[in-house]
């Protein structure tokens, strides 16, 4: 039995929308990836872009675990010699939401042309609307990717 290998005819991307109010980054940026990559799919190829478009929502509202947000340092080289510039992740998240989480989407896909095409499949929106109701997308329910409260100390009797 000759292996199953996707073609292009083979490939329907469906839209999917995620609410990232209260959810973490990280997680956040794992099942995106995950859907942009097609892994949730039969059909998924590792050299064949078969994943689904993603519209996140609601960017500013996403939060980093722990202290992460002020320790945390961003990096940006301007290109020109001694250009680095580094801000801490908080005043990222409050300048550009929207470059903050697809940044993070950004490194968990393949570092190639079939990794760039995925992520032109990525909308990022800062606040609650968006301008692809005409794709009809289904919402998506994240809700593993919530920040859990810490679980209370059991004592041992």
């Amino acid at each position: 039995m000759p292996t199953f290998a996707p073609t292009q005819t083979d490939i329907t991307r469906a839209w999917h929308v995620v609410d990232a109010d209260g959810l973490v980054l990280g997680r956040l940026a794992t099942e995106v990836a995950r859907l942009l990559r097609g892994k949730h799919k039969p059909i998924y190829a590792p050299n064949v872009d078969t994943g689904d478009h993603v519209i996140v929502v609601n960017a500013d509202k996403v939060v980093l675990t722990s202290d992460k947000a002020q320790k945390k340092i961003v990096y940006h080289h301007t290109g020109y010699p001694g250009g680095i510039r580094s801000q801490r992740y908080d005043d990222f998240l409050a300048r550009k939401p929207e470059e903050a989480v697809r940044k993070a989407v950004r490194g968990m896909l393949p570092k190639n042309s079939l990794g760039r095409s995925m992520l032109r499949k990525l909308k990022v929106y800062a606040g609650p609307t968006h301008p692809h109701a005409a794709q009809s997308p289904s919402p998506l329910d994240l809700s593993a990717a919530r920040r859990e409260p810490p679980a209370p100390a059991r004592k041992e009797a």
